[in-house]
């Protein structure tokens, strides 16, 4: 097979199931380079490439240094953004095709900060004991691949056994399903979705697809958002059809698909056309009913149970003027052009005329708010129909088009 899979890791604590994981590697015809993220000692049952030193040195510590402070929150900090840069250095080398390691917590932690660092595409595996919770520190907005370890990754027996040599598998099958070059040079238009705003994204989509764009769909379940944000920051993105913006509804009430404060920023740094619309701010996403924090059940809030796994609560007149003073100080710090568009008739399924969340003054304070703080020359247009209406894709695509040219002819 061609390339070479980096096996990262802490050797000196986990050197058997290391061993066999390159054993297996090995077995399948990969050729392997190894780098040690192991802070306690030197010994490998294997040769190492990249010792832990040399890790250490990358993340601005000295692993001597590391060993008599015994400091492991410390240490873990060091070795992960050694392991970043090393990572990072080793593919622009053309010598890591793809990654692979093996850890509980704090082992996973080092291994994925090298993760990563890597562009999307590259191959990343990791064996962890954390696979069955929430990944997202783990994962940020990258690929990588989380393989639950089933038993702790401490020592070799019949479970670890498989696991690891499925892993094994797992990336070098990844690693020799090279995809086929695109011939598509479409610009790009990044596109936030949610179940409530399905139908508009999906007639913007098709539009924008019929007049020579690509659209990247994100799901706004926080994930979604920081991928898309991120992509935009790194230039990938040519504009940004940012219809469903929910995620700063769970932000402001600590709901479960957060994007963090961030959110609504990176179209404007980067300066690329950026058309907001304010897509389920109407509801905050929580677990089952049984995870809604008290408070809001004391008061008395409304409630919808999308599914079993997922209950909404329908944000309040204060929090729709607090997000409007936001999205207005997100608008007015964009160094591109920027617009809103509203829909006056809900601005979700739930939202429509008649159904579970309508709350008409709620929305308003979001608009009036908006109005008070944006800047003069930001175009605010509104439609008097739910964002799922036909006609509000249509407007859509035309205002993002609009922006799009305004951007072209500068």
């Amino acid at each position: 097979m061609a390339g070479r899979i980096v096996i990262i890791g802490a050797f000196d604590s986990k050197g058997a199931e290391y061993a066999y994981l390159r054993e297996r590697l090995l077995a399948l015809g990969a050729n392997t380079l190894t780098v040690n993220v192991g802070v306690l000692g030197d010994d490998a049952p294997f040769p190492v490439d990249v010792p832990a030193a040399e890790v250490a040195q990358a993340g601005g510590g000295d692993l001597a240094a590391l060993r008599v402070a015994a400091d492991r929150g410390a240490a873990m900090k060091t070795m992960a953004a050694g392991a970043a840069v090393i990572a990072l250095r080793l593919y622009d080398e053309g010598r890591l095709s793809g990654i692979i390691g093996m850890g509980g917590s704090g082992g996973s932690s080092v291994i994925t900060a090298a993760m990563r660092a890597l562009p999307l595409g590259v191959p990343k595996v990791c064996v962890s004991t954390v696979a069955g919770g929430d990944v997202s520190a783990y994962v940020g907005t990258k690929d990588v691949t989380l393989i639950p370890s089933v038993t702790d990754v401490a020592g070799l027996n019949r479970i670890s056994r498989v696991v690891i040599a499925r892993a094994a598998g797992a990336i070098v099958g990844m690693v020799g399903s090279e995809p086929s070059p695109s011939t598509d040079d479409r610009p790009i238009i990044a596109a936030s979705m949610f179940g409530n705003t399905t139908a508009c994204v999906d007639a913007c989509r098709a539009a924008l697809n019929d007049r020579g764009y690509e659209v990247l769909v994100f799901h706004a379940t926080g994930a979604g958002g920081r991928t898309m944000e991120s992509l935009i920051d790194e230039g990938l993105i040519d504009a940004c059809l940012d219809i469903t913006t929910t995620e700063w509804a769970d932000e402001l009430c600590g709901g479960v698909f957060s994007a963090g404060q961030d959110r609504l920023a990176a179209a404007g740094r980067r300066g690329i056309p950026h058309l907001i619309v304010p897509g389920c701010i109407d509801m905050v996403n929580f677990g089952p009913p049984s995870s809604v924090p008290q408070k809001y059940r004391d008061a008395g809030r409304r409630f919808y149970e999308w599914n079993p796994s997922v209950t909404l609560m329908r944000t309040n007149i204060e929090e729709n003027r607090q997000m409007g003073q936001i999205f207005a100080e997100k608008a007015n710090a964009a160094r591109g052009p920027v617009a809103f568009l509203l829909p006056l008739r809900g601005v979700s399924l739930l939202d429509g005329d008649n159904q579970p969340f309508c709350d008409r003054a709620a929305d308003q304070a979001m608009f009036t708010e908006l109005r008070r703080h944006l800047l003069t020359d930001i175009p605010v247009e509104e439609v008097n129909v739910n964002i799922n209406d036909p006609q509000f894709a249509q407007k859509a695509v035309e205002l993002v088009l609009e922006l799009i040219a305004t951007r072209e002819s500068k």
